[in-house]
């Protein structure tokens, strides 16, 4: 709870992934990737309660085995490829017969993503009396730089006006969706179902706990800062 609004958080994890087939409770780091979420999520002092929408027995049984509650098994029709995100976390909220202030996503496809990152993007939220907050980071590479291919291949800039601008530092800073973590007021979620909107605020957060799990490129990767975070301390 924060500044007296209950907060409920949900962890959306399906057992049809494509491009990483079962990559949910894949090994990294030690643990099944989703173990990483659900740790933190129950590290986080806002957090009233951490819940998993699933349709698959085994990932309900290791998240179960990592101390997450699974009040329900989500409908086969809302983990289908085409299902839209948003979708299982309004299944979750209208499923629960308790009513809680606030949503709280948090994919297990972040599992860098810190309990003071969850704490601080409701915080945010809340404190501002937004309807809405996600978490973003500043873009390995700024789209000011970027080219579409045009007639006779030739490249033609993307957001840019001629002339591009030479140097980093001058560039636009601009953000991206790092997948981490969406918080919204309930009805307010419930109307727009989308946690974007013209009043949403942005939560920014360090690159290096913005890793969003997309490959097996992506899974190494983190096994790599898993064993960098873990050796210089800086992630548990």
């Amino acid at each position: 709870m924060f500044d007296g609004k209950s907060i409920l958080a949900i962890i959306p994890a399906r057992g049809g992934s494509k491009g990483v087939p079962r990559k949910n409770i894949r090994e990294v780091g030690g643990k099944p990737l989703i173990a990483w979420t659900i740790e933190e999520a129950k590290k986080a002092k806002y957090i009233d309660r951490l819940i998993l929408s699933s349709e698959d027995d085994e990932i309900i049984a290791v998240a179960k085995g990592w101390g997450c509650e699974v009040p329900f098994i989500r409908p086969a029709e809302l983990a289908r490829d085409d299902t839209p995100g948003i979708e299982p976390v309004l299944h979750a909220i209208e499923a629960l017969p308790e009513m809680y202030d606030y949503a709280v996503l948090l994919q297990p496809t972040s599992p860098l993503r810190t309990a003071a990152d969850i704490d601080g993007c409701v915080a945010h939220c809340i404190q501002r009396g937004a309807p809405a907050c996600v978490s973003v980071t500043e873009p390995e590479h700024n789209p000011y730089w970027m080219f579409t291919i045009g007639e006779a291949g030739r490249l033609k800039p993307f957001a840019a006006t001629e002339p591009l601008v030479p140097r980093r530092q001058d560039l636009p800073t601009v953000y991206v969706l790092n997948g981490a973590v969406y918080v919204a007021r309930r009805e307010w979620l419930k109307e727009k179902r989308s946690f974007i909107a013209e009043e949403t605020l942005a939560y920014v957060m360090d690159q290096k706990r913005s890793l969003d799990i997309d490959s097996e490129h992506d899974l190494a990767v983190c096994a790599c800062l898993i064993s960098l975070f873990s050796t210089v301390g800086e992630q548990s």
